[in-house]
């Protein structure tokens, strides 16, 4: 079956009324496919010349619906000004996050929209990154209605398995303005493994290697009885096929000298794919750098496309090599290696990819269109009830700040999602009605060191001594990896709720640095935590004391308060520094120096609750 778009007039274009079908869509940040799966068998659907490949490339005419595709791809050398690509490295980025790009950005930035979303000035318009996805979106739904003389409203979407919650949400933000219900969101891995048949095939370890135009993602999945589990997953969201051609622009620009326009860098940028395609598949390259300023003719070998690019791959390789030892496998033992994304056509990548594993990869289906055809096949099993078992996981950690700035982790990395899990907290002051809760995202061990995700408070909480209170906070993970935390007090079920639906500010190409940070800062974090713990413990008995003695002190002699009124000006002297050794000393000198307060303090309370009372009534 070869499903192929037809020209307007030669099919009935959908009826609103029918019944839509569900579609696969990988959103790429180079190229979007949309498949249809029927029987368990998954086609592309093409263009009248065969195409299956949608170039996510839009231009903004003025007065004038935008241009998808291979038209807006056109653009790019006449009027750069009007187009955009490789929108998808801004997904659920904000406005802050891009002005400390400054000048990488070959765009110009406008006034943030609402909640901080980055807005691009797009010729005479400003839009958000969301909203240029949903024109891709909407142009390749329009493209398989056509194709298919049906409506499409739902799909399957899939996502670069490093994308975090603001991408993700972001994601499915542009498909509900393209008018497409999102049945899930699909790491892009998972999907390429469902293409390969993997899940009916013998159990093993399979690694997919998935480098596409702006993200780098490797996952290792075991397979068993029809199950997917992504066993540990890594990346790099501003890693891809865009940065070979920015290495091979920046050699032409290089060669011609001088200053060059954002809008002259987009138009060597389109020169440089077509010379590192060219030359991927035919040797050497030849042609033209036509810029405003005049044309200059250059050349590129395959030898120096692999000199360029060669930095870029090892990269690629030793974010596999992390994941491998985090999940404790050897290259050796991987069952198969699956090729996904449109850069691993360029024959140094697989070269060094098949030395890396020592097997030859698996390279059967085209890797452009492996992740359309995986979500096809997803988007068929959840609409007939037969949805395949998929476990992906968290990229990253996600916690709660506690007293001191500390992350308590509730979900740890590499968890299997959908996941809930809880955990107590209880208050810090005596008297406390409140509390508010601080979600963060990440792997270090202090809160400013992390990403922050979203801010609520609990209230309502009966006033008593510090430590009573028990108060059960929930994180529960969808299947899409969307994240929501809610807190309640046990005793009077007092509930606060957030679906954390991020600001755009976030940057989701920051996980994998912060991944390395955490490996490289480890033993840094981890000391500069248990300061932060002696210090708040220490605090704590502060606290403790002294509301003690604002009941009881009549209880001790001078002597007796001065003693105690040294010991925890020690322990103050020492939480102003920065010996963990010597916070925990002093306060252990200040709770054995003063047990005998505590004992007296006790013996107090007893003959309080037992006055009055004779020997029978305390025999019961």
């Amino acid at each position: 079956m070869l499903l192929q778009i037809y020209e307007p007039g030669q099919t009935p274009l959908p009826h609103e009324n029918e019944q839509g079908l569900a579609v696969g869509i990988d959103l790429g940040t180079t190229n979007t496919v949309v498949a249809l799966a029927r029987d368990q068998k998954a086609e592309i659907v093409r263009d009248a010349r065969g195409s299956g490949l949608v170039p996510s490339v839009v231009a903004y005419i003025d007065g004038a619906d935008p241009l998808v595709g291979e038209m807006a791809r056109r653009q790019l050398l006449d009027r750069p000004e009007i187009v955009v690509s490789s929108i998808k490295r801004l997904m659920g980025r904000g406005a802050a996050d891009l002005a400390r790009l400054g000048g990488q950005l070959p765009y110009e930035l406008g006034a943030a929209a609402e909640g901080g979303m980055a807005r691009l000035k797009i010729g005479a318009r400003l839009l958000t990154p969301v909203e240029i996805s949903a024109d891709i979106l909407r142009a390749v739904k329009e493209r398989a209605e056509l194709a298919l003389g049906r409506n499409v409203d739902r799909a399957v979407v899939t996502v670069p398995a490093y994308f975090d919650d603001a991408a993700r949400t972001a994601t499915r933000d542009a498909a509900r303005l393209a008018g497409l219900e999102v049945l899930r969101l699909v790491a892009e891995p998972t999907a390429a493994a469902l293409a390969y048949g993997l899940d009916s095939k013998s159990e093993g370890v399979f690694a997919i290697y998935d480098l596409g135009g702006g993200t780098f993602d490797f996952s290792l999945l075991r397979l068993e009885k029809g199950v997917f589990q992504v066993l540990a997953t890594g990346g790099d969201a501003a890693l891809g096929g865009d940065d070979f051609d920015h290495a091979v622009a920046a050699k032409f620009l290089a060669e011609r000298g001088g200053e060059f326009s954002r809008d002259e860098v987009k138009q060597a940028l389109a020169t440089a794919r077509l010379a590192k395609e060219c030359v991927s598949s035919q040797d050497p390259w030849e042609g033209e750098l036509m810029l405003d300023a005049g044309d200059s003719s250059h050349s590129l070998t395959r030898a120096e496309l692999e000199k360029l690019i060669e930095p870029l791959v090892a990269r690629t390789l030793k974010i596999a090599a992390g994941v491998l030892e985090d999940a404790g496998v050897k290259p050796e033992a991987i069952d198969g290696t699956v090729l996904v994304g449109g850069s691993t056509r360029v024959p140094l990548v697989r070269a060094k990819v098949e030395e890396f594993f020592g097997k030859k990869p698996l390279a059967d289906i085209n890797p452009d269109e492996v992740v359309a055809v995986g979500a096809a096949l997803q988007a068929e099993a959840l609409t007939a009830g037969s949805d395949t078992l998929l476990l992906d996981v968290l990229p990253l950690s996600l916690g709660l700040e506690t007293m001191g700035g500390i992350v308590e982790k509730i979900v740890e990395r590499n968890t299997p999602i959908p996941v809930a899990r809880g955990q107590d907290f209880t208050t810090y002051q005596d008297g406390q009605t409140a509390m508010s809760f601080h979600v963060v995202q990440g792997e270090r061990e202090m809160a400013d060191q992390t990403r922050s995700l979203a801010r609520f408070e609990l209230d309502g909480i009966p006033p008593m001594v510090a430590g009573a209170a028990r108060i059960r906070v929930r994180f529960a993970v969808d299947a899409d990896g969307l994240l929501s935390v809610s807190a309640e007090e046990s005793t009077t079920g007092r509930q606060a709720r957030v679906e954390v639906k991020p600001s755009y500010g976030l940057t989701e190409d920051e996980m994998a640095d912060m991944l390395r940070a955490s490996i490289d800062n480890a033993e840094a974090d981890m000391e500069r935590r248990l300061l932060t713990e002696a210090r708040v413990e220490a605090r704590r008995a502060i606290n403790a004391l002294e509301a003690a003695l604002a009941v009881d002190a009549d209880l001790l002699s001078e002597a007796e308060r001065a003693t105690i009124a040294a010991a925890q000006e020690t322990l103050e002297r020492a939480m102003s520094k920065s010996d963990r050794a010597s916070i925990q000393g002093a306060a252990e000198a200040l709770e054995q120096g003063t047990k005998f307060f505590a004992e007296r303090r006790m013996d107090r309370g007893i003959r309080k609750a037992l006055a009055g009372r004779n020997v029978a009534e305390i025999g019961g």
